[in-house]
């Protein structure tokens, strides 16, 4: 590194970057740094002799006078630790020569290190890390040192492990004094020059601990930051398609139940100026979907409570209120369906699609649903035959003639089965419209067709032509519907009495 290079200091600040409570632990059994919840290194290299001692003062604390002791008077050294006789000959000399000259800062740490290259052991190594990843000592000579630890080869797994629950915890300390959204990123970028690389995503970390903290708008405020920055991203995986800071922030409040925020967060960041990553596109398209679907469950439930009597039906103001929040959304979402087509290319046009198609479904668009079935079809993505159905029943409630006829089509090469279920949508489709003229007509070709409709759709259909019959008088298509019953043996003969209240006449007719 450079000394020109902005440093991360621990010195004489109250926002420092040290993991809590310095180290955790040395012992006879390892080494264990706590960072955050998801994440503890335990690194096994101190075989013997180091221990905490929290109760101790600061110090080196030893039985007897030796460099130990002399270690323990420079001012700078503030390691709550002691060391045990024993390991009074592992630590060498070139180890205290190494603190002592890395702390006056007189020198490039890359050329104090050089010069004891021999000198120190690969644990005497580590142990320089941890010490200056201290809160009070400069955390920037740490990430000089494994920058050089990196270029001469020497960073074996364990100091990738300890360098990294360093860093962790320089996160976490940051987030929990609040500081600058600013400082956090400029720790990642010193983290990247250094050249540490974790297996996972630092960003997504961070991200994590702002979150986990209750920090969401300073986990927005680093997502922005980030991506003002142009901070690269990598989590090891190859998909160009798959991961990034707003995508994972978006995913984040998913998981919540946020959903309508993690669309709010995706638009607002490309509206402005910014370029959130491809994924996070797709991944707010879902929100949507989902958030219209629990408006729609919350109408249904609505509903019921207003037939069980146990609410009003809403009135013509709150139902517009209902549409225009369900038009909204799909505007969003047709919006971050153009950016993924502008972006992603033709590639991602079967996934465009597909989200479509689940958003029209939920908001009950049934043209705008057939529409994304055809154009998935087209572009080779075929869907699910349940939601050919789907659609249907829903082209059905609206009476959407030239949709339905189109997708009755499908029914040419279906198989018996297939056909049934098909129809049988269409029947409740109906249904659900009050469209009880085109069931009954359902029903009929069901019966022409060898198939018997379930007998609850069946009584539905009755139901709804003998309401009508009260309220306009019209009775042909129950007649023909009973007789059409009547024959397939689903109903016995019936009686129908017809009341002529002009003429004082009871008409008595057998079905």
């Amino acid at each position: 590194m450079n000394p020109g290079r902005n440093r991360v200091s621990l010195v004489g600040s109250g926002k420092s970057m040290a993991a809590a409570n310095g180290i955790a632990l040395f012992s006879n059994m390892g080494l264990v740094i706590p960072c955050s919840s998801n994440f503890k290194c335990k690194v096994q290299y101190f075989r013997r002799g180091l221990e905490v001692n929290c109760s101790q003062n600061p110090g080196f604390v030893s039985s007897r006078k030796s460099k130990f002791q002399e270690f323990r008077l420079f001012n700078s050294v503030e390691l709550d630790t002691f060391v045990t006789s024993d390991d009074e000959d592992v630590m060498s000399e070139g180890f205290f020569e190494a603190i002592e000259e890395l702390e006056r800062m007189v020198r490039e740490p890359s050329d104090v290190l050089e010069e004891m290259n021999e000198k120190l052991s690969a644990r005497e190594l580590q142990l320089v890390l941890v010490y200056f990843s201290q809160e009070g000592k400069d955390s920037w000579c740490a990430l000089e040192v494994y920058e050089w630890l990196r270029k001469e080869n020497r960073v074996d797994k364990e100091t990738m492990e300890l360098m990294v629950s360093i860093m962790c915890g320089w996160v976490k300390k940051l987030i929990e004094e609040k500081s600058d959204t600013e400082d956090v990123v400029d720790l990642l970028v010193d983290m990247d020059c250094v050249g540490l690389k974790p297996s996972f995503s630092m960003i997504e970390k961070v991200i994590s601990l702002y979150w986990e903290a209750g920090e969401k708008d300073a986990a927005v405020l680093f997502v922005k930051e980030v991506l003002a920055r142009g901070i690269g991203y990598s989590d090891g995986q190859k998909d160009e398609h798959k991961g990034g800071p707003t995508g994972y922030l978006a995913w984040k409040m998913m998981v919540d139940g946020k959903y309508k925020d993690a669309v709010k967060l995706v638009v607002s960041l490309r509206e402005c100026g910014l370029k959130p990553e491809l994924y996070s596109y797709l991944i707010a398209m879902t929100a949507v979907v989902k958030e219209l679907n629990e408006v729609a469950k919350a109408l249904r439930k609505l509903k019921g409570f207003s037939k069980a009597g146990a609410v009003v039906e809403m009135d013509a103001e709150n139902t517009l209120l209902v549409e225009k929040y369900q038009a909204d959304l799909l505007e969003d979402g047709v919006r971050l369906s153009n950016w993924v087509v502008q972006d992603g290319g033709p590639s991602l046009n079967g996934i465009v699609h597909e989200r479509l198609l689940a958003m029209y479904i939920c908001s009950g668009r049934g043209v705008e649903a057939e529409k994304q079935l055809w154009e998935m079809k087209f572009v080779g993505k075929e869907a699910d035959k349940d939601l050919y159905d789907i659609v249907l029943a829903i082209c059905a409630s609206q009476k959407e003639a030239g949709a339905i006829e189109r997708l009755l089509t499908r029914l040419e090469v279906a198989s018996a089965l297939s056909k049934k279920k098909t129809l049988s949508w269409l029947l409740r489709g109906y249904l659900k419209g009050g469209h009880f003229d085109d069931a009954a007509e359902t029903v009929i070709k069901m019966l022409d067709l060898g198939f018997c409709p379930d007998f609850l759709d069946r009584a539905a259909v009755m139901q709804g032509l003998r309401r009508r019959i009260q309220q306009s008088g019209t009775i042909d298509t129950y007649l023909k519907l009973c007789k059409r019953l009547s024959d397939a043996n689903l109903i016995g003969p019936c009686m129908l009495y017809l009341h002529l209240k002009k003429h004082k006449l009871w008409i008595l007719k057998a079905v």
